[in-house]
């Protein structure tokens, strides 16, 4: 039996919930409504494994990564506009995803490992317009700051912050480390949250009550001991 398999990912101006499911076969998009009424509506049709990404801020493209046996994972766009399309945004032989929207929606960050390791680069949307590398020392899972005057990022367990320069020509001042701290990382999906005052992450905690073998008992001749309880009964 087929086992359907369904990824949350957000919400459409809190009224619809976009998600990927595979029991229509590949795992590829559908929306519903955030409260339940009505029938899922499918967004995309493709035989490669898609995932959802961000709204963009008008509420009118959605971002999501789709996964080709040719060129590894890819960004591609959806737009709402009549007629409904979908068309690759960054189509490389590299692994692009993580995108996030600015906040006016001219910009995007994203992550990609065309360099030998994952780095946070920013160019225009939709284009055209060159890339910019943001991170120096490695990055993933880009945030913007709800005011577009920062960008995070994360390295490793490393929480950083960079200022950013939008107008007149883009400009990224020096990554800062804003914290270390280990929480949970699952590369290809942003795994945290800021909240829109700037003070506060949302992020992912492993149990510190989680149960930690201090020892191994080893039984030997325990068949012996089976045929000694087994006369005794």
């Amino acid at each position: 039996m087929r086992r359907s398999t369904s990824f949350l990912y957000g919400l459409r101006g809190g009224k619809r919930v976009t998600f990927a499911s595979n029991k229509a076969g590949p795992t590829n998009l559908f929306w519903k409504n955030a409260d339940g009424s009505g029938a899922e509506e499918r967004l995309t049709t493709s035989e490669n494994t898609q995932a959802p990404g961000p709204w963009s801020p008008d509420g009118q493209t959605l971002a999501f990564t789709e996964t080709d046996p040719s060129t590894g994972w890819d960004i591609w766009a959806l737009s709402l506009k009549d007629p409904r399309k979908s068309q690759p945004f960054l189509r490389t032989p590299f692994n692009e995803t993580n995108l996030a929207f600015s906040p006016d929606g001219r910009w995007v960050a994203y992550q990609s490992d065309e360099s030998g390791r994952d780095e946070v680069y920013v160019q225009p949307f939709p284009g055209p317009g060159s890339k910019g590398l943001v991170s120096t020392q490695g990055g993933t899972e880009p945030v913007w700051s709800h005011d577009g005057h920062e960008l995070l990022y994360r390295s490793g367990d490393k929480m950083m912050a960079v200022p950013i320069v939008i107008q007149p020509t883009f400009h990224a001042s020096k990554p800062e480390v804003l914290f270390e701290k280990i929480y949970w990382m699952l590369n290809f999906r942003q795994n945290y949250d800021v909240t829109s005052d700037g003070r506060r992450f949302l992020m992912i905690k492993e149990s510190e009550q989680v149960a930690v073998a201090t020892h191994i008992n080893v039984v030997l001749n325990w068949h012996e001991e089976l045929k000694r309880l087994v006369r005794t009964n």
